[in-house]
């Protein structure tokens, strides 16, 4: 660029939200999409080949030459982050450019040729009939920029981020612009960006500014202000850092720093919206003064008062189990590929391009349960990968697959996630799983033995029998449920006949020299919050009274109790064996047994004679329905 050529004027702030520029009326009609327009007029401009320096440094970074001008607005946005549209001004109705809402039923097509129906709730610049482009995503092609284009509108904008990535996701499109404008911009800068802009644009495709730029900005923000308090930044930061020190991190940001009393104002710069509160510009000042000097040793600390979900309890206890158990736990994206054909009764893959996807036919070889029901997802972040999973054997088998790879054989994995089903509303229904996979050795190589044997379907039973015993326990849980075989599977079914879990080989991409892939999956049941009963402490004292017996080794200690609480009536309290002995003067076959019998009343002070026939009820209860006797020595 010239230094010596003449500088464009600065933009002229518009009084409302409506103004004027060489002739050209610009107008916000949607202020809350778009706070902040400006706009300029340059005529007499040239469309051609970019200059080598321009396509040079273009192309560098990966960007595309087109023309000039196109190139020149590109530049802009890849030096400043500041996105810029040029529109051909012949081409504009009124001439005028208004920012709106889409109206109902309006279209467009873009520059990429594709015509696009807009929603009501979307942002358009207009002319002052039809709409030109797509605020903050993309141009029309009406008003594109041609070889035959002498006069341009620019743009330089700022748009509100949440309603371009609404209006980003719902027309299915990611560009450029859209990805600065869905992170925020910096409003004040635009006087700025937009002279710069003037200035290449003169320089690369000659004409002249006509007239002062328009800038509409119906109502100016207020730089945001915060305060910050010394002896908060001590609390979360566990140390404490000098005022002066806070002072010039906050400074060096661009803030404006005053101090009021205990505390500092801020006037947070508008180039950083995401310092929004306290704690952010905590973070900023641990930043510039170094997480180095964060110390890290425990501190005092108030435990939470709420009590953990029940779901996590429950997650918590099958981590331990199956961690205690060698297994490592996974945690996967829930972004599956599309599910594979249907499969038959046994879990075969029903056609031979099924079999050649490994994802594929690991899915088809669970049962029917496990893979019916997949939701699409209406905007996948791949095309590789646009399902919910319905379950998680399918991603814990690729991680085997990627073991194997790496040539690790013996591969224990396990993962807790939510799997997503389809149902009749809009949304789908969502369920915990827990899910294993085992393969390779069945315990670590040792010297007494040649190499140990695999793992087999015994090993997937004993895990699968693991999860159902820990996953909810109490009545109505899976902890009831019961594993039976199907086929060359196993299957657990709850009170209900409901199948809650399954465990079997899965069909792999297994190399030669990796061993079988079996697994494991259970449906973790719902379960409310724990229930606590309280009661106060007794006010009446308890008689401990203890009795030896003599059982023969048939007899179990759960029988004798169940037959000793019967027999002693309201007043027995609690009893628990503990001493048990074997040997002379007792007979071969039998034991002694000791259990402490505590009674109590709860009315009044329990007499002795009062437990001692109650315990004289107990024994008499255990000699007839057992035939067992108090040891005499």
């Amino acid at each position: 660029l010239d230094p010596a050529a003449p500088r464009p004027p600065r933009a002229a702030r518009a009084a409302g939200a409506e103004g004027r520029t060489a002739g050209v009326r610009v107008a916000i009609e949607d202020s809350e999409g778009c706070p902040r327009y400006l706009a300029a007029v340059l005529r007499g401009v040239r469309v051609a080949p970019s200059p080598p320096w321009l396509r040079t440094r273009l192309e560098a970074v990966g960007a595309r030459s087109i023309n000039n001008i196109v190139d020149a607005t590109n530049y802009i946005l890849l030096e400043v982050n500041q996105p810029l549209h040029a529109f051909d001004l012949a081409r504009l109705k009124g001439p005028a450019i208004v920012v709106r809402r889409a109206r109902p039923g309006e279209a467009i097509v873009t520059l990429d040729g594709v015509r696009r129906a807009l929603q009501p709730g979307m942002t358009v610049i207009a002319d002052q009939e039809d709409a030109q482009a797509v605020a903050g995503v993309m141009g029309g092609a009406t008003a594109e920029v041609s070889a035959g284009t002498t006069d341009i509108l620019l743009e330089c904008a700022y748009f509100e981020p949440r309603r371009i990535r609404a209006t980003r996701r719902a027309l299915g499109m990611s560009t450029e612009a859209s990805y600065r404008y869905e992170r925020g911009l910096d409003p004040d800068a635009l006087p700025a960006h937009l002279a710069r802009a003037l200035d290449l644009l003169v320089s690369v495709a000659g004409g002249a500014v006509e007239g002062t730029p328009v800038d509409v900005y119906p109502a100016p923000a207020q730089p945001l202000t915060l305060f910050l308090r010394d002896r908060r930044v001590a609390h979360l930061l566990g140390m404490e850092v000098p005022r002066e020190q806070i002072e010039r991190a906050l400074t060096a940001l661009g803030c404006v720093v005053s101090p009021k009393g205990d505390r500092l104002a801020v006037q947070v710069p508008t180039f950083r919206p995401d310092l929004t509160r306290e704690v952010d510009l905590i973070e900023e000042v641990a930043r510039l003064v170094g997480y180095d000097k964060v110390p890290v040793e425990l501190r005092p600390q108030r435990p939470g008062v709420v009590p953990d979900a029940p779901s996590e309890l429950s997650a918590a206890r099958l981590r331990r189990v199956f961690t205690a158990l060698g297994l490592h736990e996974a945690s996967l994206l829930s972004l599956v590929p599309p599910p594979p054909p249907p499969a038959d009764d046994q879990g075969a893959v029903a056609s031979t391009a099924a079999r050649d996807q490994a994802a594929g036919a690991t899915a088809a070889s669970l049962p029917p349960w496990l893979r019916s029901g997949a939701v699409a997802v209406l905007n996948p972040l791949s095309q590789d990968e646009t399902f919910l999973r319905t379950a998680l054997l399918p991603g814990l088998a690729r991680r085997a697959e990627h073991n194997w790879n790496v040539r690790q054989r013996d591969v224990r994995l396990f993962e807790i996630g939510t799997v997503f089903l389809k149902t009749a509303g809009p949304l789908p229904a969502e369920e915990r799983h827990v899910a294993g996979v085992i393969s390779g050795a069945r315990r670590p190589a040792h010297w007494s033995e040649a190499a140990p044997p695999d793992v087999d379907l015994f090993d997937a039973r004993a895990l699968l029998e693991a999860a159902l015993a820990r996953a909810v326990p109490g009545e109505g849980g899976a902890a009831g449920a019961t594993v039976s075989p199907d086929g060359e599977r196993l299957v657990a079914k709850d009170a209900g006949g409901r199948q809650v879990g399954w465990a079997g080989e899965l069909v792999s991409d297994r190399p030669a020299w990796a061993g079988r892939l079996f697994g494991f999956e259970v449906v973790l049941a719902e379960a409310g919050p724990p229930v606590v009963t309280v009661r106060p402490p007794p006010p009446w004292p308890a008689v401990e009274l203890d009795a030896a017996l003599v059982l023969p080794d048939a007899l179990t200690a759960a029988e004798v109790e169940a037959a000793l609480r019967a027999g002693a009536g309201p007043l027995l309290e609690t009893l628990w064996p503990f001493d048990e002995y074997r040997g002379a003067p007792l007979a071969p076959g039998t034991r002694s047994v000791a259990w402490r019998l505590v009674f109590r009343a709860g009315d009044r002070t329990l007499r002795d004679a009062e437990a001692e026939a109650a315990l004289a009820g107990a024994l008499a209860a255990v000699e007839q329905r057992h035939g067992v006797h108090r040891r005499e020595t």
